[in-house]
Order: structure tokens, then C-alpha cells, then sequence
């Protein structure tokens, strides 16, 4: 398989999975804006939506969407215990919070990246963001990981949309459930790899 990513995205989370199943894979850097591949292709031709990340498979097919391909990744490696098996309940939370991060969360950041915002909206954005930060304070209480003591893909997901709070001038310090939680997953051996790895 072949990951296709672009540094400070969100292309980090699939990485992160991939290093914590164990599954072999190589990577492709990706400039987002020229759309093109460090090995020259159209970009476009991979991933018509232009965006990052992109999971080629074996076989050619490739698979678009973060949450759609870290779930890909679990399944592939069950025994990884990235997610909680199909068709329980515990998968459904975890569809649920993955969901949550992608809508949420993640598209909360957008203006906060988008030249073109302006004052009032990423002052809206922010205001948004505490709102959400409140909420995963107390949903993560005193749990190791977001499903409990198991780190999934949704952990994943989540540290790296926490990693750009930094970059937006956010202090997690003001959730301490929520920065100890970046801590203690940043700490990671695999999460270090994928960090090392995309830098």
C-alpha cells in the first residue's frame, strides 16, 4: 500500500495507523497546492478531490477520506485492536467519535487556515473550538484514550487535529483532560515515527 500525505495535515492520522498495525507501506509526499506527487504525477489523477490522504491499495484501487481509511487499516490488521470489531457497539462509538472529530472538530480549524478568513469569522472559529474542546475535557475525563484503555484510530485522528492548536496560538492548558491526553499519545513510539517520518 502506498499513503500519499502532505505535511501539518491531517494525513498524519492514516500514518499513524498504518505504523501502529504493523501493515508494510510506503508513503508519497504530496504539494497540495501544485497538486502533484514528489515523483511528478498529477496529483488530481490519484485523488480527484486534491486532497490529502490518499491509500493506494495493492491491487490499484485507492481509498480517499481519513476516517474511511484508518477504519480500512484496522480492519486489515484486527489484531491490532485499532477498532473494535464490525457490527458491535463499540464500533459504532467509535464511528461516532471519529464522525464527531471530522465535522466538528477538524472542519472547525478551516478558517484558521484560510487566508481569506477574516478577523471575525476566525474569532468564530475559535469560539467554536473552545465549545468542542469543553466537550472532550469532560467526555475524556479520567480515561487513557478516547474509547477507554485502548488506543484506536480515533485517538489517532484526534491528536492530530490537537497538534495544530499550537500553530493557531490555542493553549490546551486550559483542558487539561484534553492536554495530557496530546501529551501522553504524542509520547507514542509510533506517533514519534510518523511525526519524525512526515518532517
Amino acid at each position: 500500500m502506498k499513503l500519499y500525505y502532505s505535511p501539518g495535515t491531517c494525513s498524519l492520522s492514516p500514518h499513524i495507523a498504518l505504523l501502529e498495525s504493523g501493515l508494510p507501506f510506503t508513503t508519497e509526499r504530496v504539494d497540495i497546492r501544485g497538486k502533484k506527487t514528489a515523483a511528478g504525477a498529477d496529483y488530481l489523477k490519484i485523488n480527484s478531490k486534491g486532497a490529502v490522504p490518499a491509500l493506494e491499495l495493492d491491487d490499484g484501487a485507492v481509498l480517499t477520506e481519513g476516517a474511511a481509511i484508518t477504519q480500512y487499516i484496522a480492519d486489515a490488521r484486527p489484531e491490532s485492536g485499532l477498532a473494535p470489531p464490525a457490527g458491535t457497539f463499540e464500533r459504532y462509538h467509535l464511528i461516532e467519535i471519529l464522525n464527531y472529530i471530522a465535522s466538528e472538530v477538524h472542519k472547525s480549524f478551516s478558517p484558521l487556515f484560510n487566508p481569506k478568513a477574516s478577523a471575525d469569522w476566525k474569532a468564530s472559529a475559535i469560539a467554536a473550538l473552545r465549545t468542542k474542546f469543553d466537550w472532550l475535557n469532560g467526555f475524556l475525563g479520567a480515561k487513557s484514550y478516547l474509547l477507554g484503555d485502548t488506543f484506536t484510530i480515533a485517538d489517532a485522528y484526534l491528536f492530530t487535529v490537537l497538534r495544530w492548536t499550537t500553530k493557531c496560538s490555542i493553549d490546551l492548558g486550559q483542558w487539561p483532560a484534553l492536554a495530557a491526553y496530546e501529551a501522553r499519545v504524542g509520547a507514542r513510539p509510533k506517533v514519534q515515527e510518523a511525526i519524525k517520518a512526515e518532517e
